[in-house]
């Protein structure tokens, strides 16, 4: 398995819009389109925000992960943010998700930050046995719980 810059692969923009639009964009208050998601990852830089990797193994992709300036507007003081982390059904319990995590302290941390944050509204337990910790739980006009992590990039 290679975790990869997606700006490396443009042939798996449409596939991983998909997946996102899909788990975080469809059941969410967001009004936005998948094309609008396709034009937002057809953006996604190596070395400057918003930057997104993908697991690929033979050519396939595995899974993806986000990594933006701010994922949370009542939190900007916090920066950057883990977003959108996906990985397809059939591949989890294999440590994707893992990889793309680590590459993403890794490249945040060559980035020159010393820590990366993240939110979620309902793997909590996830982030604070994956060595995460836990900040603050916050609210906004669309979560009535949002729990903060963070992790140290050293």
């Amino acid at each position: 398995m290679n975790i990869d810059f997606l700006s490396n692969h443009p042939d798996k923009i449409k596939e991983v819009s998909e997946m996102v639009f899909k788990e975080f964009v469809m059941d969410s208050a967001s009004s936005m389109k998948l094309e609008e998601v396709v034009k937002h990852f057809s953006t996604t830089k190596d070395n400057a925000f918003p930057i997104t990797l993908v697991a690929l193994e033979n050519g396939e992709c595995l899974g993806t992960v986000s990594i933006f300036k701010n994922d949370l507007k009542i939190r900007d003081m916090y920066k950057p943010w883990l977003a959108s982390l996906y990985t397809k059904p059939e591949y989890r319990g294999r440590g994707v998700g893992q990889k793309l995590v680590a590459k993403t302290i890794d490249v945040v941390k060559e980035l020159g930050f010393k820590e990366l944050y993240l939110r979620t509204e309902d793997a909590s337990d996830y982030y604070r046995n994956s060595g995460w910790t836990y900040i603050e739980t916050v609210s906004d006009d669309k979560y009535e719980r949002i729990d903060v992590f963070k992790v140290k990039c050293i």
